[in-house]
């Protein structure tokens, strides 16, 4: 029960930061975008301002033995640049310009009531659901050559 609400805490504390910093609003990613037009430097100083808190955070944190509600830290084991990692990229990147949310954005955008996260967020779970329908249908593959 403490792992739910420790990640319920943190949701809350990331979406009210993406809420207030003003990246909950399509239109203020996509000026970002516009730099020869009505450009906002905004999401730079929050992407900024984020990687300086995570990397300070990581440096802090994995001093200690463990982490506090579980046994053992869980990192990525992946080091290198592959396909599907690269794909990804370009695919949230294309979307995150297109429609001016990431998850991150679209999901505190839920609350506002209009219509584009909810679109957004309907279009990223059925995304989700096909890139692990295709996965699990290529390892069924593979097992059975």
């Amino acid at each position: 029960m403490r792992r739910v609400l420790s990640a319920l805490a943190i949701g809350l504390v990331f979406g009210v930061g993406i809420v207030v910093s003003g990246m909950a609003n399509p239109a203020k990613v996509l000026n970002f975008f516009d730099v020869f037009g009505t450009w906002d430097p905004s999401l730079a100083l929050v992407m900024a301002s984020a990687l300086a808190v995570t990397f300070l955070g990581y440096k802090v944190v994995l001093q200690r033995p463990a982490p506090v509600l579980e046994r053992t830290f869980h990192l990525p084991a992946k080091r290198q640049l592959d396909l599907p990692l690269i794909g990804g990229s370009a695919l949230f990147g294309i979307g995150w310009g297109i429609a001016g949310f990431c998850p991150g954005g679209a999901i505190p955008a839920l609350g506002s009531g209009q219509s584009s996260p909810i679109t957004f967020v309907g279009a990223m779970i059925v995304g989700i659901l096909l890139v692990n329908g295709l996965g699990a249908l290529s390892a069924r593959r593979r097992a059975l050559a």
